[in-house]
């Protein structure tokens, strides 16, 4: 039972993996028929008689996506969603606008409830049946969005079979989809059921046009999904037909990351969440940087780089390394210091400070620092505006943290304050654990085995 138990936590990891991570900073946006960049081989740009019916302005339709983008990119969703509703007025025909605006209106979604946290997919608690609601009036908006998207996708394709931009955003509206079912209504089957339709038509993207690099994106994730599979869970997969290898779908992901157009960066933060679960976190860390940089107040990009570097020190830590370890806990801790003494009015951050003390409480729980990690977890319990669940899980890890250093009464008390909260992924279970017997370092080992 426990095995079949672990499996399909994995299984919805990974489901959740695929719809989620595409959907985390940008949905990618359909490939413009744009010349090669610098040192990328001709043959990897898509030519502009590839796709077909263009719209009439194809340098303003490009315009608005892109400057959409770019806000999104940065968490400026209200800059996001009004680029992407000129792009909606200007081309009513065309689904980009749509498909957009409910890509800026998830994505807004997630950010406000804290779930950019990559890690919180691979908990078993996050199956859990008593998980916060989602307005229903934003389910409908966004259930509106999305089918507009994908009947005014079919209707191009009704008048030309062959438009590989209509088959594209079609994909993209699937996958965008999925990501919903997966993570607000908890439909994994209809989840995957999405998800794999979306890998479908942008194979047939490919057929159509091999160069629109772009459409490698999902086809590269769904491709390590599967060849990272349980053998139990792989074998009769695989007599079903659906094979995979990580490392070739690893290779695509880097090849759209180099010669994409639209969809690099989403490619380059697929990569992040990869290369962390292959304990490539050098490989990690040169990416967030890279991408915290061409998106400065994009803070979650320097809590990815955190994140990346105390694992990082970890790695060292075990193979006797321990001045390197130490270089790289203290660039982490740095960045955190950092984020948490900047107060730009225009900058996300600030008005998102509980997330930033339960990242920095989880990064110094990794390295071993449980005491200070206990006060940044109740720092973000307290922080103006805490999001409730967050709160909730913050006293959580702030008492697990409190009996790892020792510090059984204080928390008892914080596992006694969760049981008085409302309950989210499970976490009255784990505080009742937690006043039977303290947490200790087994507990927090098995809860890691269970998550890789």
């Amino acid at each position: 039972m426990k095995q079949r138990s672990k499996i399909l936590v994995w299984l919805h990891g990974f489901v959740l993996l695929v719809v989620i991570a595409l959907a985390v900073y940008g949905i990618a946006r359909g490939q413009a028929p744009t010349a090669a960049q610098p040192g990328v081989n001709d043959k990897t740009a898509t030519p502009a008689t590839s796709t077909t019916n263009d719209p009439p302005d194809r340098a303003k339709f490009d315009e608005l996506r892109k400057a959409g983008f770019d806000a999104l990119l940065n968490l400026d969703y209200e800059e996001a969603q009004r680029k992407f509703r000129e792009l909606a007025r200007s081309f009513p025909d065309h689904p980009a606008g749509t498909q957009c605006l409910a890509a800026s209106l998830w994505l807004k979604t997630l950010n406000q409830s804290r779930r950019l946290q990559s890690g919180l997919y691979n908990s078993e608690s996050f199956y859990a049946k008593n998980e916060d609601k989602v307005d229903p009036a934003l389910v409908a908006q966004f259930r509106e969005l999305t089918r507009t998207a994908k009947q005014l996708a079919e209707a191009r394709l009704k008048k030309n079979a062959r438009d590989t931009e209509a088959l594209y955003f079609l994909g993209l509206t699937q996958g965008l989809k999925a990501s919903f079912e997966a993570a607000v209504e908890r439909r994994f089957i209809a989840a995957l059921r999405d998800g794999s339709d979306a890998v479908d038509k942008h194979r047939e993207v490919l057929k159509l046009d091999p160069n629109y690099t772009d459409a490698r994106l999902t086809i590269g994730l769904y491709d390590y999904i599967l060849g990272g599979l349980p053998f139990l869970v792989r074998a009769p997969a695989g007599l079903m037909g659906y094979r995979g290898s990580k490392k070739r779908g690893l290779a695509t992901l880097e090849q759209v990351a180099r010669a994409g157009t639209w969809a690099r960066d989403d490619a380059k933060v697929l990569l992040i969440t990869l290369y962390k679960r292959e304990r490539r976190f050098t490989d990690a860390l040169k990416i967030t940087r890279e991408l915290a940089a061409l998106y400065p107040r994009n803070y979650l990009f320097k809590l990815e780089t955190a994140d990346a570097l105390v694992s990082q020190a970890a790695l060292e830590r075990k193979a006797n390394n321990t001045a390197a370890a130490e270089t790289y806990e203290r660039e982490a801790f740095g960045i955190f210091d950092a984020l948490l003494h900047e107060r730009n009015p225009r900058d996300t951050a600030t008005h998102q400070l509980d997330l930033i003390h339960y990242q920095y409480g989880s990064v110094l729980f990794t390295a071993g620092q449980t005491e200070r990690a206990a006060q940044e977890f109740l720092a973000a319990a307290a922080a103006p505006g805490a999001e409730a669940s967050q709160a909730t899980l913050a006293r959580l890890r702030a008492a697990q943290a409190l009996d790892l250093a020792g510090k059984r009464k204080d928390a008892v008390a914080q596992y006694q304050a969760v049981l008085a909260r409302p309950n989210v992924y499970d976490s009255q279970d784990e505080a009742k654990q937690g006043l039977r017997e303290p947490y200790h370092i087994k507990t927090e080992q098995k809860k890691q085995d269970d998550e890789n």
